[in-house]
Protein backbone atom coordinates (compact mmCIF):
# COMPACT_ATOMS: atom_id res chain seq x y z
CA UNK A 1 0.00 0.00 0.00
CA UNK A 2 3.28 2.30 0.79
CA UNK A 3 3.60 2.83 -2.88
CA UNK A 4 0.28 3.85 -3.71
CA UNK A 5 0.26 6.21 -1.00
CA UNK A 6 3.16 7.81 -1.88
CA UNK A 7 1.82 8.89 -5.17
CA UNK A 8 -1.51 10.10 -4.12
CA UNK A 9 0.59 12.01 -1.03
CA UNK A 10 2.12 13.51 -3.95
CA UNK A 11 -0.98 14.24 -6.52
CA UNK A 12 -1.95 17.64 -7.19
CA UNK A 13 -5.67 17.22 -5.91
CA UNK A 14 -8.00 20.00 -6.69
CA UNK A 15 -11.68 20.74 -5.25
CA UNK A 16 -14.57 19.90 -7.02
CA UNK A 17 -15.92 23.29 -6.36
CA UNK A 18 -19.54 22.63 -8.14
CA UNK A 19 -19.82 19.81 -5.67
CA UNK A 20 -19.02 21.67 -2.65
CA UNK A 21 -22.29 22.06 -1.13
CA UNK A 22 -23.85 18.39 -2.50
CA UNK A 23 -20.91 15.90 -3.22
CA UNK A 24 -17.55 17.58 -1.91
CA UNK A 25 -14.73 16.01 -3.17
CA UNK A 26 -11.66 16.26 -5.34
CA UNK A 27 -9.85 15.11 -7.96
CA UNK A 28 -6.56 15.16 -10.34
CA UNK A 29 -6.90 14.97 -14.21
CA UNK A 30 -4.46 12.07 -15.30
CA UNK A 31 -2.91 13.49 -17.71
CA UNK A 32 -3.02 16.91 -17.43
CA UNK A 33 -1.61 17.09 -13.80
CA UNK A 34 1.03 13.87 -14.97
CA UNK A 35 -0.32 11.24 -12.69
CA UNK A 36 -0.31 8.34 -15.08
CA UNK A 37 1.67 6.40 -12.18
CA UNK A 38 -1.25 6.81 -9.99
CA UNK A 39 -4.09 5.91 -11.82
CA UNK A 40 -1.96 2.77 -13.08
CA UNK A 41 -1.59 1.61 -9.67
CA UNK A 42 -5.27 3.25 -9.13
CA UNK A 43 -6.45 0.23 -11.61
CA UNK A 44 -4.09 -2.59 -10.87
CA UNK A 45 -5.64 -2.31 -7.14
CA UNK A 46 -9.34 -2.52 -8.76
CA UNK A 47 -8.11 -5.50 -11.32
CA UNK A 48 -6.67 -7.07 -8.00
CA UNK A 49 -10.07 -7.55 -6.72
CA UNK A 50 -9.42 -4.78 -4.20
CA UNK A 51 -12.42 -2.61 -5.15
CA UNK A 52 -15.96 -2.40 -4.01
CA UNK A 53 -18.26 -2.14 -6.39
CA UNK A 54 -21.02 0.68 -4.74
CA UNK A 55 -24.17 2.67 -6.34
CA UNK A 56 -23.97 6.27 -7.05
CA UNK A 57 -28.03 6.86 -7.37
CA UNK A 58 -28.40 4.12 -10.46
CA UNK A 59 -24.72 3.88 -11.51
CA UNK A 60 -22.73 1.12 -10.40
CA UNK A 61 -18.58 1.37 -9.96
CA UNK A 62 -15.71 0.16 -8.17
CA UNK A 63 -14.37 2.28 -6.06
CA UNK A 64 -11.18 2.12 -3.74
CA UNK A 65 -11.20 2.41 -0.11
CA UNK A 66 -7.58 4.00 1.26
CA UNK A 67 -6.95 5.59 4.79
CA UNK A 68 -9.66 7.83 5.17
CA UNK A 69 -10.82 8.60 1.63
CA UNK A 70 -12.79 6.78 -1.42
CA UNK A 71 -11.26 6.92 -4.94
CA UNK A 72 -13.03 6.04 -8.49
CA UNK A 73 -12.99 7.03 -11.69
CA UNK A 74 -16.08 7.70 -13.85
CA UNK A 75 -14.82 5.58 -16.81
CA UNK A 76 -14.16 1.42 -16.05
CA UNK A 77 -10.29 0.59 -15.76
CA UNK A 78 -10.87 -1.59 -18.75
CA UNK A 79 -12.12 0.84 -20.97
CA UNK A 80 -9.36 3.63 -20.38
CA UNK A 81 -7.49 4.61 -22.89
CA UNK A 82 -4.72 7.02 -22.54
CA UNK A 83 -3.62 7.48 -25.51
CA UNK A 84 -7.24 8.53 -27.08
CA UNK A 85 -8.21 10.47 -23.78
CA UNK A 86 -7.63 12.21 -20.53
CA UNK A 87 -9.38 10.96 -17.53
CA UNK A 88 -10.23 12.07 -14.25
CA UNK A 89 -9.49 10.26 -10.61
CA UNK A 90 -11.50 11.07 -7.90
CA UNK A 91 -11.43 10.83 -4.32
CA UNK A 92 -13.86 11.49 -1.28
CA UNK A 93 -13.52 11.34 2.52
CA UNK A 94 -15.61 8.51 3.59
CA UNK A 95 -19.37 9.54 5.22
CA UNK A 96 -18.41 6.41 7.33
CA UNK A 97 -22.47 5.24 6.87
CA UNK A 98 -24.42 3.55 4.07
CA UNK A 99 -23.60 6.76 1.68
CA UNK A 100 -20.18 5.05 1.38
CA UNK A 101 -21.65 2.32 -0.82
CA UNK A 102 -25.07 2.94 -1.62
CA UNK A 103 -26.85 6.97 -2.45
CA UNK A 104 -30.17 6.76 -2.38
CA UNK A 105 -32.75 9.36 -3.94
CA UNK A 106 -33.28 11.73 -1.31
CA UNK A 107 -29.37 12.10 -0.12
CA UNK A 108 -27.84 15.33 -0.43
CA UNK A 109 -24.08 14.21 0.40
CA UNK A 110 -24.37 16.59 3.14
Amino acid sequence: MDDIMALIDGAPWREAVNYRKTWPHEYVVIKKDGQEELLAAFCERIARGEGVECMFFSQRRKYLFLGEYKYWTMTDCRDIDLDTDDYVLNRALLYRDRRDFVIQPGDTGT
